[in-house]
């Protein structure tokens, strides 16, 4: 039997293009393709600049970033998504580079109107018109100001409908209905006065709120960059890396194969936020050796999807909401990394549980010996591929912000792997590097870095520049430039449409209301419930328990139900106007409200039936989707049930010192991880022996009272247990024993 285990860039391009929408572009034939690649390059590149040398006033960078996203999405990805509209269909007049006139048409004036704001922020004086500084037209706008909001307002909707389907746009004119209608709404609490279409442009088109607010900003600022040190990351070696030390580290194990795809999802995980691009990279070796091992596809593509999907929320690079989170909590993004570190292990706890128990109730073994990797030839090979992610660390962890961590990245990602004393003109860019950084550890540079972060740099840069590993040709640097800016489309085009969404909350306090009506309905069936539950005394079944646990599953039904077919950062920002006020009435820092909101935004990447990453591993498996899904949502199980305990014990998150001591941490951690361990011997029906019937419900029912944050639950969750333990001791003695003659 034979193992594959390497990663073959070319090959998982094509897979990425399989089942990401957003790297299947049309066809534009040989000069506009061209034309297409170096403006891409040239847009990573000015991403990259301003994040080690400064970013312009905000209304600029992320005008140009608008204005870049609009090029390549209105070019590349038609109206109407046919095999006949991507495909090249020779030169036409009507159809420049195989793009529509009226794409063209848009092309421009979306730019004209990205940039507008730019070119009259200091008034505008032009072809007839003559308009004041944009500081006297806030709240007065031109009629220029209303054409170009107008045209923004519609293209950036198409782009995102584009990119990513009909779901946000629709929900995105719901909201725009209801700022514009408010006095017609036919709730009393939803009603307000409303805005007519000249002020809901000044709400949206100028900077603050809206489109050019706090969302495309961090998009712009963070999110892109660490995008594109992902992909260029991954691409330079570093992927191929994290999965021979997965090999190392579980391959030896029993399920071996599906071990190996957990870990090393979970280390792609720390340098990659997308879902999809971590199932297809590490599946892509991992499922076809799961099957050869005996796992059945569905299974296979489960364990991929569920790991993978872990992706958003492992840190230190999590998905583009994590930033989001920093910005809206207004706490460096340290703090959230810090924040998430346990939950996230829940998750991979859970997922490799259940891997474990499957691969003893099949009768699964480990990887032969002889197929395994040897660590110093792994070390030897890919050292120097973990450099960057070093270097990115000691830079956010040491309170620099998270742009400037991302350009040491990816300049060392640069040096790393594609610099090398043998192509004397590409040591350019680590000497470039050395003087970047001692000139940032000099006086003149205002807030620069200490002379131990300076030098620890520089002596990472010279290491870079001295293994003597194979290096990349600079067009693989810019062939990952190209791929990464193509994956930042989605993203950037979901953050900007989403603005809507935040300006139309800003301007009608509409997220308060939803929230009301939340906490209201829970109250009202707390009140019914709670004459039932009253004779037991018990805390947890008062009627404020009741409400705030009822409020609880109502925002996590509203994530897995709109999380059908919507981004997570989008269904974050909508869903956390919501949360917060509800849950705030309830005393949950807002710190948990808005992780809880991030988590069960992320298992919709695994909930049937509209579930990414599972249809990208069912591909991949040759199973069915939607079985394939399923195995993916029980998988991460983990998942589901964690929000729930750090809401109510919001130790787990470490960061608030308010709630977090040592001991309950300790207490809150263990029996969590405790629990999710008991509850994956019942969904995978197998502990010391096989488990079934009677015992498999009382393992569930006793790792759901181990992961409530309870002293007397998990008093509760032992004495459910013993007898399961007991029946189990016995269980296995008797195979043991028949085994034996």
């Amino acid at each position: 039997m034979s193992l594959d285990t390497h990663l073959d860039t070319k090959a998982l391009e094509e897979l990425e293009k399989q089942y990401d929408s957003a790297l299947n572009t049309r066809d534009n034939g040989p000069k506009l393709t061209g034309f297409i690649y170096w403006a891409s390059i040239v847009f990573a590149l000015y991403h990259l600049w301003t994040a080690g040398f400064g970013t312009p006033v905000d209304h600029v960078h992320m005008g140009i970033h608008l204005a870049g996203l609009f090029l390549f999405i209105f070019v590349g990805f038609p109206m109407i998504r046919t095999a006949r509209s991507l495909d090249w269909r020779g030169s036409n007049p009507l159809r420049p580079g195989n793009v529509p006139l009226y794409d063209w048409a848009l092309t421009g004036l979306s730019i004209a109107a990205a940039l507008f704001l730019w070119v009259s922020w200091r008034g505008f004086g032009m072809f007839g018109f003559d308009i004041a500084e944009q500081a006297l037209r806030q709240g007065n706008p031109s009629s220029l100001d209303v054409f170009f909001g107008s045209v923004l307002i519609l293209t950036v909707l198409e782009i995102a409908r584009r990119t990513i389907g009909f779901v946000l746009p629709l929900i995105i004119l719901v909201f725009m209905v209801y700022a514009l209608f408010g006095p017609y709404m036919p709730a009393q609490i939803l009603k307000h006065p409303g805005v007519n279409w000249q002020q809901f442009v000044n709400n949206m088109y100028f900077p603050s709120e809206g489109i050019f607010g706090v969302t495309l900003w961090v998009v712009s600022t963070v999110v892109f960059h660490f995008v594109l040190f992902g992909v260029v990351a991954q691409r330079m070696g570093l992927g191929q890396f994290f999965v021979d030390n997965a090999m190392l580290l579980a391959g030896r194990y029993t399920g071996g194969p599906a071990k190996v795809s957990v870990v090393s999802s979970a280390f792609f995980g720390t340098i990659s936020g997308s879902s999809i691009a971590n199932t297809v990279s590490t599946g892509s070796l991992t499922i076809p050796n799961m099957k050869k091992m005996g796992y059945p596809g569905h299974f296979a593509g489960g364990v991929e999807a569920a790991a993978s999907a872990g992706g958003q929320i492992t840190p230190p690079i999590m998905g583009a909401a994590s930033f989001l989170m920093a910005e809206y909590l207004e706490v460096p993004y340290t703090t959230i990394v810090i924040a998430a570190i346990v939950p996230a292990l829940m998750h991979y706890i859970g997922v490799i549980s259940i891997v474990h128990f499957t691969a003893k109730k099949l009768g699964l073994t480990a990887y032969p010996k002889e197929q395994l990797p040897k660590f110093l030839q792994v070390w030897k090979d890919g050292w120097y591929t973990i450099i960057p992610l070093i270097a990115l660390l000691l830079v956010l962890f040491s309170g620099y912000s998270p742009n400037m961590a991302a350009f040491v990245g990816l300049s060392l990602c640069i040096v790393v792997g594609f610099c090398a004393f043998d192509k004397p003109a590409t040591l350019l860019v680590p000497l470039a590097l050395l003087a970047f950084i001692f000139w940032k550890a000099s006086p003149s540079s205002g807030e620069g870095y200490t002379p131990v972060m300076a030098g620890m740099l520089a002596a990472l840069t010279v290491i870079g520049c001295l293994h003597r590993n194979e290096r990349q040709s600079f067009r693989d640097l810019f062939d990952s430039f190209h791929v990464g800016v193509q994956y930042a489309l989605a993203v950037g085009a979901a953050s900007a449409a989403v603005g809507i969404v935040v300006g139309v909350i800003n301007t009608t306090g509409v997220g308060f209301r939803l929230g009301f009506m939340v906490t209201g309905g829970a109250a009202d069936m707390a009140a019914a419930i709670a004459p039932f539950l009253d004779w037991t005394s018990i805390e947890a079944f008062s009627q404020p328990s009741i409400q705030q646990f009822l409020s609880l599953v109502l925002i996590a039904m509203a994530c897995i139900l709109m999380g059908a077919g919507l981004p997570t950062t989008a269904l974050y920002i909508m869903l956390v106007a919501v949360a917060t006020p509800a849950l705030s009435q309830l005393g949950v820092p807002p710190l948990a409200t808005h992780m809880f909101v991030l988590y069960y935004g992320v298992i919709s990447e695994i909930t049937p039936p509209v579930c990414a990453s599972a249809y990208a591993a069912a591909g991949i498996a040759g199973s069915n989707p939607f079985r394939t899904g399923l195995n993916a949502f029980t998988l991460g199980l983990g998942k589901l049930m964690v929000p729930m305990v750090f809401v109510y014990a919001p130790t787990m998150l470490i960061v608030l010192p308010e709630h977090f001591t040592l001991l309950s941490f300790t207490q809150v951690t263990v029996t969590c991880a405790a629990g999710v361990f008991a509850i994956a011997t019942a969904v995978s029906a197998y502990f010391l022996a096989p488990l079934g019937g009677i015992w498999r419900l009382l393992m569930a029912i006793g790792g759901l009272l181990l992961v409530a944050p309870s002293g007397g639950s998990d008093i509760a969750a032992l004495a459910v247990m013993a007898p399961v333990l007991l029946q189990q001791l016995g269980q296995q003695r008797k195979l043991q024993a028949g085994a034996a003659q």
